[in-house]
């Protein structure tokens, strides 16, 4: 109800009750006299009673009348309601009030429908996040999910702050090296020295670690060359090895590759769709696409020559049926279609690349500075439809080591300089948003959301910041450079891997000694009663009953000097 249709449901009401007020001034002359000759009197409450009955007769009566006997107003009526005595002025009062109290229960009950909504709370849902992949029909009361998914969001984030909930160290390797990690969606896979490939889902309370088998039989453990690079997706596994061999797995289907392939040389960068199953490779001066056929088999989708070695690569997220990469060789920078294997080049004849990030419409990397007298090193973001640059962000002394685009939320990019810094970048305006003076030595991997920001530098520490209040919540140590972060809203995956990965053979035999060496990685858990009893990844499930991870704070966990 507007404004307008307010003021005239009031003047109508004022009107009826008016003219309900009028026939009382209308009196006898005797009546009139022998009230004249009585003390003035205060009305009693029989006499307040009965007004308050011709008020209400009044009420309904002008409801009963057609709007257009409601609408007519006489001068005679004007003035007798001008004439009013302080009594019929108490009662217009009183039916004011009336009005108010009718408008604020038809208010209250619009209000009460809008509340009870089941389709607003369901959108309230969808909004915010909660339960993305649920429909209007799979519960009753949305109001009841809605307000249980905040308080389930109040209290992750309250753990997050305070370092409560449950934390694991993921089982190592005897004798082996920590080489490379990566995970997805809370499965993690790791690389070793001894050539073994491993994988957990810390998604369940029971940490499975299956080996990924090699095709060849023939390989004793142990003996298989060193693992260079590992990546996974929600179904697959990838690792490349030194001597160029290249292994998939599929986790739904097994502990053995489903293809192997074979390049010349040592693989230089490897990178694995999220959407769909497409490994892309770099190999001296060769790309190569990977991805099965429709009848299943694997097969070269593309392939392309460049004229450097490539040292960075990563696959456009949302392409469709065509894959399309991104690679980083040198001071060269190419959009890779696999559609029409055409080569699109993004930037060229400028300082090296030096980091790297894709989003579904952008690309943003790092470039080196040609000194402080001439240009400091900034990130480029270049635009992957038109194949120009939108935005040149930065200007420091050291370079950039780490930038994160397809995580960080809408407007905004994360990055991490040499100089220890972490910069909150706005996309919009190209200015820094916040810099942060995270860690002693180059930050080595960031990533942030819509409150935190997670980062590792290379001294080994892990550092947890409200970026809303500029303030460090906590960190945790670790004697290894912080290669890998990835974090959800109530779980947190870092991995410390080593520099060196040979040790002399005196080291192995201290327990100590080796446990200095070897890397670690470590998965947190703040939302404890998500954890599933078993994998939804047949490859990770077990058949013993055993809990491995307990609940404790983790600020009790961790000394500031552990390993």
């Amino acid at each position: 109800m507007d404004d307008c249709s307010l003021d005239e449901f009031r003047r109508r009401w004022l009107e009826e009750l008016a003219q309900a007020q009028a026939p009382r001034k209308r009196r006898r002359p005797e009546a009139a006299e022998r009230r004249a000759r009585r003390p003035e009197v205060v009305p009693g409450r029989g006499e307040q009673a009965s007004g308050d009955s011709a008020l209400a007769q009044g009420l309904l009566e002008g409801a009963g009348r057609p709007p257009a006997a409601r609408a007519t107003r006489t001068e005679g009526q004007d003035v007798a309601s001008r004439s009013r005595s302080p009594l019929a002025r108490e009662g217009a009062g009183g039916g004011e009030q009336l009005v108010d109290q009718l408008i604020r229960d038809l208010v209250s009950k619009t209000w009460k429908v809008i509340a009870e909504d089941e389709v607003l709370w369901y959108r309230l849902c969808q909004q915010e996040g909660h339960l993305p992949d649920s429909s209007i029909s799979d519960y009753s009361c949305w109001k009841l999910i809605f307000q249980e998914c905040r308080a389930k969001e109040h209290m992750l984030r309250t753990n997050w702050k305070n370092r409560k909930g449950a934390v694991s160290e993921l089982e190592h390797i005897p004798d082996a090296v920590l080489c490379d990690v990566h995970s997805h969606d809370g499965v993690v896979i790791a690389g070793y020295t001894s050539g073994d490939v491993r994988v957990w889902d810390t998604r369940t309370w029971d940490y499975v670690a299956p080996f990924l088998e090699s095709e060849d039989e023939e390989d004793e453990p142990g003996m298989q060359p060193n693992v260079s690079f590992v990546r996974i997706n929600s179904s697959l596994a990838v690792a490349a090895y030194e001597d160029g061999f290249l292994n998939i797995w599929d986790l739904r289907t097994g502990k053995y590759p489903v293809h192997r392939f074979e390049h010349d040389a040592r693989i230089q960068a490897l990178a694995l769709s999220q959407d769909d199953a497409t490994v892309a490779t770099a190999s001296a001066f060769d790309v190569v696409m990977l991805s099965p056929g429709e009848d299943g088999y694997w097969q070269i989708a593309a392939e392309f020559e460049v004229p450097k070695l490539v040292q960075y690569l990563e696959m456009v997220p949302e392409t469709g049926r065509y894959p399309v990469a991104v690679a980083a060789a040198g001071d060269l920078m190419y959009l890779l279609k696999a559609e029409d294997s055409a080569r699109t080049l993004l930037y060229a004849h400028g300082p090296p690349v030096t980091c790297l990030d894709v989003s579904a419409n952008e690309v943003a990397f790092g470039v080196q500075g040609l000194g402080w007298v001439y240009e400091g090193s900034k990130i480029l973001v270049y635009s992957l439809e038109a194949g120009r640059r939108l935005l040149k962000l930065g200007n420091v002394l050291r370079d950039f080591t780490c930038v994160n685009l397809s995580d960080s939320p809408p407007n905004l990019m994360v990055s991490g300089n040499m100089d220890g810094r972490v910069r909150i970048h706005d996309v919009r305006s190209g200015n820094v948003a916040l810099s942060l003076s995270a860690h002693q030595l180059g930050v080595s991997a960031v990533q942030m959301d819509d409150w935190k920001v997670v980062s590792g530098g290379e001294e080994g520490l892990v550092s947890v910041w409200d970026y809303r209040t500029n303030q460090k919540l906590w960190e945790v140590y670790s004697g290894h450079p912080v290669q890998h972060i990835s974090f959800s809203s109530h779980s947190l995956i870092t991995a410390n891997v080593p520099y060196q990965t040979v040790m002399r053979k005196a080291d192995w035999d201290s327990f100590t000694t080796h446990r200095r060496h070897r890397g670690l990685i470590r998965a947190y858990e703040f939302a404890v009663d998500q954890l599933a009893f078993q994998s939804p990844l047949p490859v990770c499930r077990s058949s013993c009953d055993a809990m491995a991870t307990h609940y404790y704070d983790l600020a009790l966990a961790f000394p500031y000097n552990h390993v």
